[in-house]
């Protein structure tokens, strides 16, 4: 078995467009929740979230769903920093596989508001092609001539944990050479705001929106939705090694598993099996893990359970482990979330630093581990930990090694 080097890394949140702008944001410890300035938002009782400024994007991504142009965008700088082109692979032996968890959300609403308000008779004849879950893996595909294995990925906020980890896997097992992998969501649209505002699971600050997301914090209201998009180019070490590639971290392990219980109470044993999972498939101890990214979503359930579950794995161990939730900063983009939190995590670790969890200022009790409250810590990690996990019950790991690990230990 090998580790699958990653040589792009392409990312925009409302933290930033790009990787630098995302390390700058983690060191200043800056939200990016914000007043949402994009849709009319004054039907809402929720007006906040990890909203992108409408700036953002380029010509070449128009004409596409919001979920799709932010996955261009991503794409594009990580295919830019692998120094990916298209004439110089088999593009039979190159995929590309994106993760999202809603999906169009911005043609659908649209679609909606032409019925129903506007009592339109007839819409537009892309429709089904923009909103469709496969439309951002589609566009990818299309763009960099990725021939092989290529689909969509839809497991709620574990989207495109799960989709990483399935590209990982294609190129171990020898099915492709590269993948673009990642995910992205664009929920910030009125209907699908109501539709969480009816869930009672939104934290909303509208006063002090880049407060208003405080995970595993005993005064935690919940999540806030927000938009954005993360892609990686992976590829093997072999060819990376062949073509000089400078190798930014590896997936190390990958580790799925189901709750097979309710939809939407998270479980601590079915996240401690994804997460020994992952451990088990990279070869690494508990003790290796120098840092975890948690899926810490502010929620009264999940902080309290996924503290549970990371006990149950890393044992005495666990009060050791620096852990942070990214959402803090760049709220919850659904199933661009996994990606997203990859990516801020391997950029801020080779960066020297670990991102802070933001607003823990009161910790509950029954999260009494080392969350990273501080701000940004200095830190050398080797490897870290990823976590993902969607309502459905669905939970998805991944194993990362870091640039600075990387040149050790690649075979098993």
């Amino acid at each position: 078995m090998t580790d699958v080097a990653i040589t792009g890394v392409g990312v925009i949140s409302c933290l930033g467009r790009g990787k630098a702008a995302t390390l700058d944001s983690i060191r200043a410890g800056r939200s990016g929740i914000r007043r949402l300035q994009n849709i009319d938002a004054s039907m809402l009782n929720c007006r906040i979230g990890g909203e992108i400024p409408a700036d953002s994007f380029d010509e070449m991504t128009r004409g596409y769903d919001r979920f799709t142009e932010l996955t261009l965008v991503a794409a594009a700088e990580a295919a830019q920093e692998a120094g990916y082109c298209s004439t110089a692979v088999d593009a039979d032996r190159v995929g590309a596989i994106i993760g999202t968890g809603l999906g169009g959300c911005q043609t659908v609403d649209a679609s909606y508001k032409r019925l129903y308000e506007q009592r339109a008779t007839r819409l537009p004849p892309t429709v089904i092609a923009s909103s469709m879950y496969n439309a951002a893996a589609s566009a990818v595909s299309t763009i960099y001539g990725a021939r092989g294995v290529s689909f969509g990925v839809v497991s709620a906020c574990a989207s495109s944990a799960h989709a990483i980890g399935l590209a990982a896997q294609a190129i171990r097992c020898g099915e492709v050479d590269v993948m673009f992998a990642g995910g992205a969501d664009a929920p910030l649209v009125v209907g699908s705001i109501r539709a969480w505002e009816a869930m009672r699971v939104l934290a909303i600050d509208n006063e002090h929106p880049e407060r208003a997301c405080r995970p595993f914090s005993a005064d935690r209201r919940g999540l806030v939705l927000a938009e954005g998009a993360a892609v990686f180019v992976l590829e093997s070490f072999a060819r990376a090694s062949r073509r000089g590639a400078k190798i930014v971290g590896a997936i190390a392990g990958f580790g799925a598993s189901s709750d097979a219980g309710h939809v939407t109470d998270p479980s601590p044993e079915g996240a401690a099996r994804a997460m020994a999972v992952a451990l088990h498939d990279a070869r690494v101890s508990p003790t290796d893990i120098g840092y975890i990214n948690a899926h810490g979503t502010g929620t009264l359930a999940n902080d309290v359970s996924e503290t549970r579950a990371v006990k149950q794995v890393f044992g005495d161990h666990a009060q050791q482990i620096p852990i942070s939730s990214t959402k803090s900063m760049h709220g919850h983009a659904m199933g661009a979330s996994g990606a997203i939190e990859l990516a801020c995590s391997l950029i801020a670790i080779n960066g020297g630093l670990v991102p802070p969890t933001l607003n823990l200022e009161r910790p509950d009790q029954a999260c009494d581990l080392d969350y990273v409250a501080e701000g940004p810590r200095a830190a050398r990690v080797a490897a870290f930990l990823s976590n993902s996990f969607g309502f459905g019950g669905l939970n998805a790991v991944l194993v990362v090694r870091t640039a600075e690990s990387v040149p050790f230990g690649l075979r098993y």
